[in-house]
């Protein structure tokens, strides 16, 4: 970043433009926040080529077109949205954030990560992500209702998750891959004790539709199986950089430690989305971030003053109302003044309405 760089100041920066930080940024924003969303783009989000179970988004709404809709929503309640990527974060003597883009540097007094994660991407061959290579099991596994599937991995996840896809379809197989399974004695007695093939060979082809839809992989076997598409269990890699450069602590799994209102344990630094613990959906992350959102604008706030400042100051002067930054303010009257209904013009009256 160049050292003459403007520095932007905010009350909230969210970093983070997936489902999660957006929510959050709509709602600091509608409540009256000066609120910037940083994004670097992508993002799991940003590659699902359908939305699945959010009420009232069409299924062949893509993730991109999703994010792109939220984007506007908050810029027209008044945030900023600013392509970016932090890499350097801090506490600053004043009790505010300081965060550091490649391009730009912010301040804020209320940081929000919702950075989530990177899902491992098992090697080639293997279909795109949306055409046979699916990473969410609740988002998808309605998708394979009477298909063959397949799940990748050696673990218990993977182990666990091909069970579950028994509530879905009758043709369920783990893929191996030429590597020793790691799943513990127990899971591999329960494993066995389902109708789903364990296969051991490694995956040398793959055969696609003309829609590019995964059709069948190719084992070093000999051996070709049909598939209509699977799930990649090879863990996740929590983008915690951030977080910890804040000091906020870290859960065994490499989530971050929020309590309800997501809060980390740094004061001031809230974590939504992904990079918390819980499940990886959509309606799940958008939650967490009107949780942060809310619990923001409690601290946040101007009014209620507090009895001792009344007390010590003298009582709330007209002139300091709104109790919010003249940018959101000025947003939200274009925004109302958009959506109010058009003045009638009176009709003219002529002889004949006599």
């Amino acid at each position: 970043m160049s050292e003459t760089a403007e520095v932007n100041d905010y009350e909230v920066v969210v970093v983070g433009g997936g489902p999660a930080g957006l929510q959050t940024a709509l709602y600091t924003t509608r409540l009256g926040h000066d609120t910037a969303v940083v994004d670097r783009g992508g993002g799991r989000a940003a590659m699902m080529l359908e939305t699945h179970n959010v009420i009232g988004v069409p299924e062949d709404t893509s993730g991109n077109e999703f994010l792109q809709t939220a984007q506007e929503q908050v810029e027209a309640y008044g945030a900023d949205v600013v392509r970016d990527f932090i890499v350097e974060v801090e506490r600053t003597e004043d009790g505010r954030f300081r965060l550091v883009g490649n391009d730009g540097e912010f301040r804020a007094e209320r940081v929000v990560l919702g950075v989530g994660f990177n899902d491992e991407r098992p090697d080639p061959p293997v279909p795109r992500t949306g055409r046979g290579l699916h990473y969410c099991l609740h988002c998808d596994a309605y998708m394979f209702v009477d298909r063959p599937v397949y799940v990748m991995g050696t673990g218990e996840a993977a182990a666990h998750v091909a069970m579950i896809m028994l509530n879905f379809t009758d043709d369920v197989d783990v893929l191996l891959r030429g590597e020793t399974p790691e799943w513990s004695d127990e899971t591999d007695e329960q494993l066995r004790g389902h109708p789903i093939d364990v296969v051991e060979a490694e995956i040398t082809g793959m055969q696609k539709g003309e829609d590019g839809w995964l059709e069948a992989f190719e084992f070093d076997d000999g051996s070709v199986r049909k598939y209509r598409g699977g799930f990649p269990m090879y863990g996740s890699n929590y983008n915690t950089a951030l977080a910890e450069q804040l000091g906020c602590k870290l859960n065994d799994d490499g989530t971050v430690v929020v309590d309800e209102s997501m809060e980390t344990t740094v004061d001031g630094v809230y974590a939504v989305g992904d990079i918390t613990p819980g499940h990886n959906q959509i309606p799940v992350a958008m939650g967490k971030g009107a949780q942060a959102g809310l619990d923001i604008h409690y601290g946040l706030r101007e009014f209620p003053r507090d009895l001792e400042s009344i007390r010590e100051d003298g009582p709330v002067s007209p002139d300091e109302l709104p109790g919010m930054g003249d940018r959101v303010r000025a947003a939200a009257a274009e925004f109302e003044e958009a959506r109010a209904p058009p003045l009638e013009t009176p009709r003219a009256e002529t002889a004949d309405d006599d």
